[in-house]
């Protein structure tokens, strides 16, 4: 438990940011997920645009270190290859 003032003051920060953190979290997974389905789905077309809000929302998640950013940009790359083998 936090003895001083100000570990006390960091523990509701850190609580604040995990609160902020989570919900950004489940919004990256949500939109993967779309591009996920629509690639099982067989949905070129749907995939693509799904895909064309995942990815600017997994760097995002990246950049403010959600996720680590070679995680992110394999998991971009991975969605982009699984997209394109729907072409042919």
């Amino acid at each position: 438990m936090a003895n001083t003032s100000s570990a006390k003051k960091a523990t509701r920060k850190i609580a604040r940011r995990t609160a902020v953190n989570k919900s950004r979290r489940t919004q990256m997974r949500n939109s993967v997920r779309l591009v996920e389905t629509a690639i099982e789905k067989g949905d070129r077309e749907a995939a693509l645009a799904a895909f064309s809000k995942a990815e600017p929302e997994l760097m995002r998640a990246a950049q403010r270190n959600i996720v680590h950013r070679n995680n992110a940009s394999r998991k971009v790359s991975r969605l982009a290859h699984q997209i394109a083998k729907l072409a042919k």
